[in-house]
């Protein structure tokens, strides 16, 4: 997809089923794959909501449309700190989340990771 990096693995950024789309983990890095937000986890999670943002968009979707979340966190203390965030890109949007704490995540010094589900088409 333009402006996301190459996925890692053997995945795709996002697969429409019907009238769902699925959103895979986004995680706060650039085009070019690079970390954004150094150790600051509220910049990392302005870049991940971007990069969920991105992706929807190119589906034809918004953040307005997701009906489930789920965040990744390394640790769950941080989720006060990115709620702010949260709030800033679905503002009267209230979707059904799940937060959960991790170990790690696949790209080194990424503490956020956020998946979604949104309707498309309606």
């Amino acid at each position: 997809m333009a402006g996301m990096p190459e996925p890692i693995s053997h995945y795709t950024d996002a697969v429409r089923v019907g009238d769902l789309l699925f959103v895979s983990g986004c995680v706060p890095v650039d085009a070019g794959g690079r970390l954004v937000g150094g150790d600051d986890v509220v910049e990392q999670a302005r870049q991940t909501f971007a990069n969920v943002g991105a992706v929807l968009e190119a589906a034809g979707s918004s953040f307005a449309d997701v009906a489930k979340v789920t965040i990744f966190l390394t640790d769950v203390d941080d989720r006060a700190k990115i709620n702010p965030v949260r709030q800033e890109v679905f503002g009267e949007t209230r979707p059904a989340s799940t937060l959960v704490e991790v170990s790690r995540l696949a790209i080194p010094g990424a503490k956020i990771e956020v998946e979604a589900v949104a309707v498309v088409g309606t």
